[in-house]
């Protein structure tokens, strides 16, 4: 499904043109995060928000229910597919003006560094490794960005080619499919392509192989893909930030290397993805690839799972919920350290019975409320966590709530009633 196809029955749509640097878009954004908002002039170009920001779109995109979301991305980690390469992608249909400052990207809170692009994916490859991957990336003048790298495989890449002495070629593409964004958030082992996860989930949902082209500087990206932008990471470096990112708080300014653009092209009328900096859509993409992660490492432990949610409230980063179906007692402190193993970043569970809607927060709260005491909490101080959680100082203290029946329960006493 291309972004034409979704936005072709959109009724959100913003008429009025928006200069890019006013976060004038922004405040439209956050004023109804469930609508996707089509905006027909964002600084002279078509741009489109709130495009996958609840689990419900996010799973009618992929052709699946969105109580499968979690499963369907496991199954494309474990078995991964193969892209089907044509020779005319539709993203090389409009070679435009190599000018970012041109594009419909807008700056989204007034302290932030510049303007954003906050949906793209970067494709890189360096000796035959392949990595695709989400990262936010600053818009510096006409042909720089600054982009930010964590220590993961784009980093090892960038420095395996500058120990070479050579710049690492890069393509960025925006407005790609769900299945290749969620594939591109996933922490994968090096060497491991991405998209070759993004094909399995597509062909299991689509009932076809995602289709693939080759980029000019040789990348293979999605051809179903609105922006394509060419360049290098070079050895330049720029402060980059304050940013916004998924708890809704600046994040700090560093040092980060320069992307130096060669090229820009597009499909014919394309559609540019603003993703608003810790709204519903940025937390989504973020948390829900690591969902399955903490299923896995959970089954290893407790071997009948049902599901697992990083909730909103929580960021789809620090908080979630577990929900098992226990085989004998202490299952529920088992999965709560076998759910921080599958994502350290996590600082607070609650593992709960396989009866309880971990999607409807308020069963979830009632199920802490009617079934555990405070003796049930497991606190874990002095934790390594995540760097994005402006409470941390260095360590974390994690904590994982118990809230499931005792087994040897009168269950009468435990389960609500209910009407035939």
């Amino acid at each position: 499904m291309t972004l034409k196809d979704i936005l072709r029955d959109c009724d959100c749509k913003v008429e009025k043109g928006i200069a890019s640097d006013s976060c004038e878009a922004t405040s439209i954004l956050l004023g109804d995060q469930g609508r996707t908002m089509l905006f027909n002039n964002l600084n002279g170009g078509k741009a489109v928000g709130n495009l996958f920001s609840t689990r419900e779109k996010v799973a009618g995109f992929m052709n699946i229910d969105a109580s499968q979301i979690v499963s369907h991305i496991m199954e494309g980690m474990d078995s991964p597919g193969k892209v089907k390469e044509v020779s005319n992608p539709r993203f090389s249909e409009v070679v435009l003006e190599t000018d970012l400052m041109k594009l419909p990207i807008p700056k989204y809170f007034p302290e932030d560094g510049g303007r954003y692009i906050t949906s793209g994916i970067v494709f890189a490859e360096w000796n035959g490794v392949r990595n695709v991957s989400f990262h936010r990336m600053m818009i510096m003048d006409k042909d720089r960005i600054g982009i930010r790298l964590v220590p993961r495989h784009l980093f090892t890449l960038f420095n395996q080619a500058k120990e070479s002495g050579q710049e690492l070629k890069v393509t960025i593409c925006v407005g790609a499919p769900i299945e290749v964004l969620l594939s591109a958030a996933l922490s994968m082992d090096f060497g491991v392509n991405e998209l070759d996860v993004a094909a399995s989930m597509y062909s299991k949902g689509h009932g076809r192989q995602l289709e693939c082209g080759r980029s000019g500087n040789g990348m293979l990206i999605p051809s179903e893909t609105e922006y394509v932008i060419e360049g290098r990471i070079t050895f330049e470096t720029t402060s980059e930030g304050p940013f916004v990112d998924i708890t809704g708080t600046y994040d700090v300014i560093r040092d980060q290397p320069v992307i130096r653009i060669d090229r820009i092209t597009s499909c014919k009328d394309p559609v540019f993805h603003v993703l608003l900096p810790g709204g519903y859509e940025h937390l989504l993409l973020m948390g829900l690839p690591r969902e399955p992660m903490i299923l896995k490492t959970v089954r290893q432990a407790v071997p009948r799972v049902r599901n697992v949610r990083l909730t909103e409230g929580g960021c789809c980063w620090l908080n979630g919920v577990v929900s098992i179906r226990k085989n004998k007692e202490g299952d529920g402190v088992n999965a709560i350290m076998a759910a921080f193993t599958g994502h350290s970043s996590m600082k607070q569970v609650i593992i709960v019975d396989d009866d309880i809607d971990i999607f409807n927060d308020r069963e979830v709260e009632w199920a802490v409320a009617t079934r555990m005491q405070g003796d049930r909490i497991l606190s874990i101080p002095g934790a390594a966590g995540s760097s994005l959680d402006p409470s941390t100082h260095g360590t974390t203290y994690k904590v994982g709530f118990d809230a499931t029946m005792p087994l040897d329960a009168d269950k009468r006493m435990f389960v609500k009633a209910k009407v035939d």
